[in-house]
């Protein structure tokens, strides 16, 4: 069966993914580090929305992500998310989180790369926040190697808050595949969970070089930043 969509692979190597490598000459290292087959955990750190696009374009393999449900209703819009590796999150779950992890650990037993954010969302600062531990359940549960993987300078090209960033050459790098098998079973456990979420927030850390902001979830700082910036000006006013 194809890997991947004829969509995905004339937009990768014919249209959108030249014109991304020779605009913006990602380097990368470490792709060797990607098990060639099989279900494979890839957990990254979160500066831009431009990392969905540079972390599948120096892989082989295709990477699939989970998206709002919303975004595979009619036409064209379907087409796009379905044919570039998004998966709708499966709705069958009480919460939306309880949602993206149902559908991880089916895209993982079917032996597919997924792609997970474990901050939740993206750095509004560059530093690296507290990882949230979805992605120790999703490792426990279904036993995959998990890849760390980290972005540098993606949040220079597409600055949060602004419309235009400079230009800048990423870099991808893919660390060693980290085996959890030690705790399968232990999926309920917190102490566990949060063991693994910050062995693997390690990891990335050790990748990106970024700062790391280990007590504070990304949301939490984004939210106080926020405020911050809102009573200064309330002050100034």
């Amino acid at each position: 069966m194809r890997d991947q969509p004829l969509f995905y692979s004339f937009l990768k190597y014919v249209s959108v993914g030249p014109f991304l490598r020779i605009v913006f000459m990602p380097k990368v290292s470490g792709t060797k580090n990607v098990p060639k087959k099989g279900g494979v955990l890839l957990a990254g750190n979160h500066l831009s929305y431009f990392d969905w696009l540079f972390v599948p374009l120096v892989m082989s393999r295709m990477v699939r992500y989970v998206a709002k449900a919303e975004y595979f209703e009619g036409g064209f819009q379907k087409f796009f998310f379905t044919n570039t590796g998004n998966v709708p999150i499966d709705r069958s779950g009480a919460t939306a989180a309880e949602g993206a992890l149902m559908t991880a650990k089916r895209i993982l037993n079917e032996g597919h790369i997924f792609g997970i954010y474990p901050e939740g969302t993206r750095s509004h600062d560059g530093r690296l926040y507290k990882g949230k531990v979805g992605v120790a359940v999703i490792a426990l549960e279904t036993g995959v190697p998990v890849v760390p993987v980290a972005v540098i300078g993606t949040d220079k090209l597409a600055p949060q808050g602004k419309k235009f960033g400079r230009w800048t050459r990423p870099v991808i790098k893919f660390g060693a595949p980290m085996d959890f098998s030690q705790y399968a079973g232990q999926q309920n456990d917190r102490d566990v969970l949060r063991k693994v979420t910050d062995e693997i927030m390690d990891a990335i850390q050790e990748l990106s070089g970024q700062e790391y902001v280990r007590d504070t979830y990304a949301a939490d700082a984004k939210r106080a930043a926020k405020e911050a910036r809102k009573a200064d000006g309330g002050s100034a006013a």
